[in-house]
């Protein structure tokens, strides 16, 4: 019986997993790493870490499993902001601004004046925000000049990985539409006259527009005798970690949503077409990516909140940390006590869009226990998800319950959190594999393995929902408005913070 691989090379770590035709998982491998943080709001990361990451999760899991039956490989990584910036001999120049990273924000301010949002989303169907690639391109072009003189190619995560295994240089369609202000989204090809306007040269992006489940190539000897492969295994073009979650959630048709909650959180939704604002994020989904849409909205720092409250108050990022806390948890009740966070510790995406928008812990008294400053860590991720999806003005209606997936649905106690914040049902697959099981996926599809796109439900099975509490949920609706209210009230502190620190700085 074949084995189809799918590993995800995310944020934090890299995770694999190998399933066989009936999508039974056979063996999986992970690792994790950090990333770079120079500055407050700086996040940096090393392509050729990327690259290891993938390979020693590959290795790991290719050595528990039948390495004979292996067909074939579907990598997703995360959107990686400027992606891999590489020489001509493609080497990484310099690391890359992944997602996180929010110092374009002068960049952001010129173009909205200059080229404006409307002519920018006109095109693109995306907005202007640090947050997109070709803005931090041009922090690197205008700030490290001689850096930028060395560039000859910009690769997303996904594509400087399956170039270094199989020599192809090509880009799936969905990490195109996410570089944002480069992105013809009607044509679904580069805009020539964007690119001419904003300065970034056509030919720094890869000429090869491919769907994320075609294949790209074969892997090539030097890194198949280094993955332990006898065999010839093919490569598929792979794609952005969100989109292979989307997938691994049964998400294939017109109104399917789901949350995918690990570092940040995204909550998206399917539709054909575009979108009508410039606040959401849309790019081609991987079933069909020239007529079917993936419109979602990001929350900077979700999963990430948890993770430094454990390491920073607990002493270690442990599984026994993360326990210890839902057992604390039992103690606290819905409103964390009267305490109302802001989960903006690197700025914010939608709908807020806002990169000096910081963290805020609001109502604090005596009496509070570090039970409830973590419950309103894991409250206010809940209220981003509501936010964004309240910001989707295009949807004809609002969705009867929320697929989560990802990271965070170890936790029990978050997912009654964000039943009874939202008012609907949350269900989450059995598995945790979650992006690798849409990347094994696509692998198998591009073997003819299955039957079609549908053939993912077969290898799902949910848990059982867990439904809102109604009395728990007409209270969070006044924490929610709160909630809102906390930002518009502070926004303009948060500006004069920031102005201090820049003028403050050595």
């Amino acid at each position: 019986m074949k084995l189809y691989i799918g590993c995800d090379v995310g944020t934090s770590g890299t995770k694999a997993v190998a399933v066989d035709e009936r999508g039974a998982v056979r063996g999986t491998a992970s690792n994790t790493y950090g990333i770079i943080q120079k500055h407050g709001n700086w996040a940096e990361q090393d392509p050729d870490r990327w690259l290891s990451g993938a390979l020693d999760a590959l290795r790991e899991l290719i050595g528990k499993i039948e390495e004979k039956n292996i067909a074939g490989i579907c990598i997703s990584a995360l959107y990686g902001g400027t992606g891999a910036l590489c020489d001509k001999d493609l080497r990484p120049v310099r690391p890359a601004l992944i997602w996180m990273d929010r110092r374009a924000e002068r960049q952001s301010k010129r173009l909205r004046e200059t080229i404006g949002t409307e002519a920018i989303f006109e095109v693109t169907n995306n907005g202007i925000d640090s947050y997109f690639g070709y803005t931090k391109l041009l922090w690197v072009k205008e700030n490290e000049p001689e850096n930028w003189e060395k560039i000859a190619h910009v690769l997303p995560a996904s594509s400087y990985i399956v170039y270094k295994l199989c020599g192809r240089l090509c880009i799936d369609y969905s990490s195109g539409g996410n570089f944002g202000g480069l992105y013809d989204y009607k044509r679904h090809a580069w805009s020539e006259e964007l690119c001419d306007k904003l300065g970034l040269p056509l030919h720094l992006f890869p000429g090869e527009f491919m769907a994320p489940y075609e294949k790209a190539g074969l892997i090539n000897e030097a890194y198949k005798r280094e993955l332990g492969l006898s065999h010839d295994v093919y490569l598929c073009t792979g794609t952005i970690d969100c989109i292979a979650s989307m997938l691994s959630a049964g998400a294939l048709s017109p109104g399917d949503n789901a949350a995918v909650l690990g570092t940040s959180l995204n909550w998206g939704i399917l539709h054909e077409g575009l979108s009508d604002s410039p606040s959401v994020i849309s790019m081609p989904y991987a079933v069909s990516p020239k007529t079917m849409s993936y419109t979602y909205g990001g929350a900077s720092t979700a999963g990430a909140l948890p993770r430094w409250f454990v390491k920073g108050f607990l002493g270690e990022d442990s599984d026994a940390s993360y326990s210890q806390m839902e057992r604390e948890l039992e103690q606290t009740v819905p409103g964390s006590g009267g305490l109302t966070m802001l989960p903006y510790f690197m700025g914010e995406r939608n709908p807020i869009w806002d990169e000096q928008a910081t963290g805020v812990l609001f109502g604090l008294t005596l009496s509070h226990t570090r039970a409830d400053i973590y419950r309103a860590i894991l409250e206010s991720v809940a209220f981003s998800l509501l936010h964004i999806m309240d910001s989707m003005e295009f949807l004809s209606k609002r969705p009867d319950k929320i697929i989560l997936v990802g990271g965070g649905t170890k936790s029990t106690a978050w997912k009654r959190i964000f039943a009874d914040v939202t008012g609907l049902p949350v269900l989450s697959p059995k598995s945790m594999v979650e992006a690798p099981l849409g990347d094994a996926y696509m692998a198998a599809y591009a073997d003819g393995a299955v039957a079609g796109f549908a053939g993912i439900r077969d290898w799902i099975e949910f848990e059982d929902a867990l439904r809102p509490d109604e009395k728990n949920h007409r209270l969070y609706e006044r924490y929610y408005a709160l909630y809102k209210g906390l930002y518009e009230d502070l926004k303009n502190r948060m500006q004069e913070r920031d102005r201090i620190l820049k003028e403050t700085a050595s």
